[in-house]
């Protein structure tokens, strides 16, 4: 191979991982949730999104029927969360809720006529 090539051919692996380093690296600004895109995500997963007043009403009348789940990280859980809330740490990723499925299910326990809500 003649040297112009070497260089060449030098040349473009270095464009190319740059490229790569760049691609990989780069700051990505998250899209701005609307009111809708969380409304559209809820009937997506089959959840349904309620006021806080309910959520107020159902732990005055049935406290033993509703479990609150702070699903914020534990730092932000010891800073004030709702009294008699669980702490159950969850990122927001497809890989986070597959890791923890068998932890999440062991929480929840059997009763499926449990009230459940997950903020």
């Amino acid at each position: 191979m003649s040297g112009w090539k070497r260089i060449l051919l030098a040349m473009l692996a270095v464009t190319v991982t740059a490229g790569a380093l760049w691609f990989t690296n780069r700051a990505v600004t998250p899209k701005e949730a609307t009111w809708d895109d969380v409304q559209a995500e809820a009937k997506a997963g089959g959840y349904r999104i309620i006021t806080t007043d309910e959520v107020y009403a159902r732990l005055r009348d049935e406290p033993e029927k509703t479990l609150l789940v702070d699903t914020r990280q534990d730092w932000e859980y010891r800073s004030g969360y709702i009294r008699d809330a669980i702490n159950f740490p969850m990122e927001p990723t497809a890989w986070s809720r597959w890791r923890k499925k068998a932890s999440l299910e062991a929480l929840l326990g059997p009763d499926k006529d449990r009230f459940i809500v997950f903020y």
